[in-house]
C-alpha cells in the first residue's frame, strides 16, 4: 500500500479496507519514501502489517512477506 496516493492516501485506504470483515485479514504492508522509524509506527497503527521504506530491495520485500504471510 502506497502511503501517498492521490485522492485517498493509503492511511485512509486501509482503515476503510479493515472496517470490511471480509478483508479483515488482507496482509497490507505499507510502502513510502519515508524512512523514519516514526513513520512504521504510524502506518501500524493505522492497521498495516508491515513497512518498507524505498527504494525497496529483494530483501527488504522477501522479509516482510514472510513476516505477514509466515513461512
Amino acid at each position: 500500500m502506497d502511503i501517498e496516493m492521490p485522492r485517498m492516501d493509503g492511511y485512509q485506504t486501509t482503515r476503510i479496507i479493515r472496517l470490511n470483515p471480509k478483508l479483515g485479514n488482507l496482509p497490507i504492508i505499507a510502502l513510502s519514501a519515508h524512512v523514519a522509524h516514526e513513520q512504521r509506527k504510524v502506518c501500524l497503527h493505522a492497521g498495516m502489517n508491515d513497512y518498507i521504506s524505498k527504494p525497496i530491495s529483494r530483501r527488504h520485500l522477501y522479509m516482510a512477506l514472510v513476516n505477514v504471510l509466515g513461512d
